[in-house]
């Protein structure tokens, strides 16, 4: 019997619960989403399991193939979305101290906010750059700028797209939406205290920015902004992964990062996880040539 395991890169919509496990409130549809397949089966458009899922959810968004588990992983746009726009927010501010409403989570970003999350994807794709350079012939064209990535998915929804900054404040599927809170009761009023139990925290961090990071570690990538965000959410959240500039905290094993299955060589990471599967990729190493007439000392 023939089955298949696939992953979206991110959610179809924007969408928060209404009434949980009755009903959910849709804010935006995504115009396109990667999808990765395993085994190489179904993964074009008119294939079988992207049919499926049209089937399940509608005309939109569009699905497009991606090339391997690594380059979804890697665009993995929770990770990098959530936390960093999180640290932006409260980098300057008193996190004990109650608001008297939830504050608004994509509409309140700031302009470093959006900066940092430039300069955070900006690592992510040297991360690219590097594995490409690395490894001729592996594909990861589902890997984006995470400016790239919000014009694919949102298209017209966006009412500026000069910037990232002004991106997150015009984009109609993002309206609305706050950030995770707590009620707490202040002399007798209802008051508002940041949820670091929430999943842009839980997840996202040790099963997604975390990920990346160790990826990038293995690469010998640095990554100075994105350990900024990790930095300040293993605070948040009482963790500990990121330890004098390396994954070898004492909570890795929480994570799914390449360094708690004990991954400390890049080649073997690629080859156990098999994106490299497929005669036509090589290392660089493997792939160059040396000429025979060259003299020994030459070589």
């Amino acid at each position: 019997r023939h089955s298949n395991l696939f992953a979206l890169e991110t959610l179809p919509w924007a969408c928060r619960i209404v009434d949980y496990g009755k009903s959910v409130e849709v804010l935006g549809t995504k115009k396109e989403v990667e999808v990765i397949v395993s085994p190489k089966h179904g993964t074009t458009k008119d294939g079988f399991v992207t049919d499926v899922l049209h089937n399940l959810i509608g005309r939109l968004p569009e699905f497009d193939p991606a090339d391997n588990f690594l380059s979804v992983t890697l665009m993995n746009i929770n990770s990098v979305w959530h936390p960093t726009i999180s640290y932006g927010f409260y980098r300057d501010k008193d996190v004990t101290k109650p608001f008297d409403e939830p504050p608004l989570f994509y509409y309140g970003a700031d302009a470093y906010t959006g900066d940092k999350l430039a300069k955070v994807s900006d690592e992510v794709m040297e991360l690219k750059r590097v594995l490409l350079e690395r490894y001729s012939n592996l594909h990861l064209d589902a890997l984006h700028h995470v400016s790239e990535w919000m014009v694919r998915s949102y298209g017209d929804d966006i009412g500026d797209k000069t910037s990232i900054y002004t991106m997150l404040r015009t984009n109609k599927g993002y309206r609305g939406l706050t950030h995770p809170m707590r009620e707490v009761e202040v002399d007798g009023k209802t008051k508002y205290l940041p949820n670091f139990k929430y999943r842009y925290f839980t997840e996202d961090i040790p099963m997604g920015l975390v990920v990346t990071r160790g990826i990038a570690e293995l690469a010998g990538v640095p990554t100075p902004h994105m350990d900024d965000v990790i930095l300040w959410c293993q605070e948040m959240l009482g963790k500990e992964y990121i330890v004098d500039g390396k994954l070898v905290g004492k909570d890795l094993h929480s994570t799914r990062a390449p360094q708690h299955y004990g991954f400390t060589n890049l080649d073997d990471f690629m080859e156990v996880n098999h994106y490299l599967d497929g005669p036509e990729v090589k290392t660089v190493s493997e792939t160059a040539q040396v000429d025979p007439s060259t003299p020994a000392t030459a070589q």
